[in-house]
């Protein structure tokens, strides 16, 4: 009997010692503060959404207003602005390299952004239209260009024809094309500037001949560079 009392007794649960009523009177005091905490940032959430709301209803009520830069949002932030923007059929984008810098734009359905517009603001630069168009015009100016260009193509240039039209109103188209066609042939000898004199000198010649009714008044002199060429 005495041996059955013992064994009952044993096999009972003991109380608990000192040191484990202060272990879990420690978790029972961590769960009630990350509860509390837990409560407050559900709470600090829905203000934040209030406020955001507020914000974008102002936004669209104004008139004058084809966008709004919200300041620098943590990543949570962000996307509960994202979802006030959307639920208000609005149009947003977050910007910026570092998190902590992030920001988000809301646009207008009407005033939608450009590709441009959009780039500008991942680079960090403020958009600025007049400065787009006149780069845009710039741009398609030079298009044009360079289009026209190719559709001209190559530009030939004839020497002879240039040393034509340039001694022309001196000696005479005649005597020009003659000149013209010698210079081209004493190139190779290198004798170009005794040959255009020599032309020059002989046109004169002609000319007096024809106002002199078949007396020559001036003879045609040989120029001090003449041709050295055979």
């Amino acid at each position: 009997m005495a041996d059955l009392l013992g064994s009952i007794l044993s096999s009972m649960e003991k109380p608990p010692s000192l040191g484990d009523q202060e272990t879990r009177r420690k978790a029972r005091e961590q769960a009630a503060r990350l509860k509390k905490l837990q409560e407050q940032e559900k709470q600090q959430k829905v203000e934040f959404r209030k406020r955001m709301e507020k914000e974008v209803s102002d936004f669209i009520q104004d008139s004058g207003q084809i966008k709004k830069k919200f300041q620098p949002m943590n990543k949570i932030e962000r996307s509960i602005l994202h979802d006030v923007v959307e639920v208000a059929g609005l149009t947003s984008f977050s910007f910026g390299e570092d998190d902590e810098c992030r920001y988000v734009m809301i646009f207008k359905k009407e005033f939608a952004p450009s590709d441009e517009e959009l780039d500008s603001y991942r680079r960090g630069e403020e958009w600025d239209p007049q400065k787009a168009e006149e780069k845009r015009r710039l741009k398609e100016l030079a298009q044009r260009q360079e289009e026209e260009a190719a559709q001209q193509g190559p530009v030939v240039v004839s020497p002879a024809s240039d040393y034509k039209d340039k001694y022309s109103h001196l000696i005479g188209k005649g005597a020009a094309k003659d000149a013209a066609h010698m210079l081209q042939a004493n190139k190779t000898y290198g004798c170009g500037e005794a040959t255009v004199e020599a032309g020059r000198g002989q046109g004169r010649g002609a000319q007096y001949w024809g106002e002199g009714k078949g007396r020559p008044r001036h003879r045609a002199s040989r120029s001090s560079h003449s041709p050295i060429c055979p």
